[in-house]
């Protein structure tokens, strides 16, 4: 079981930045991949980025070079922070971002996700 809460979000013109925050606690088998998801109304959701315990991101190609995602692991290994800097926005990413925390986790990862979504608008 792994508890998520999620902050972060808002709304931006385009071209600006936001920065999403993800900490996850519990389970520290199902926190080693943390990542983010985002759907827009009437989309799929989709992925964004993940990052490994280790400190290892992956992105999707519609992000690359704008996303950044980062971690941070408490000493004591209660809980994982992962933050999601997001430059030079558009408005097609507008969506709602949902945080996930995973034993496994790759791009094409199903199911429900931990976080509870917050919402990211990006006007023109």
């Amino acid at each position: 079981q792994v508890h998520v809460v999620e902050s972060g979000g808002g709304s931006v013109q385009a071209g600006g930045s936001l920065r999403l925050s993800c900490t996850a606690s519990g389970d520290k088998i199902m926190r080693n991949v943390m990542g983010y998801f985002r759907q827009a109304p009437g989309n799929q959701r989709e992925f964004v980025a993940l990052i490994t315990a280790g400190g290892t991101p992956k992105y999707a190609d519609s992000v690359k070079g704008r996303f950044t995602i980062s971690r941070e692991n408490a000493k004591d290994n209660a809980n994982s922070t992962i933050y999601l800097q997001m430059n030079t926005l558009m408005p097609e990413d507008t969506a709602v971002y949902y945080c996930d925390a995973r034993a496994a986790m790759t791009p094409s990862s199903t199911g429900p996700t931990w976080g509870q979504g917050t919402q990211v608008t990006v006007s023109s």
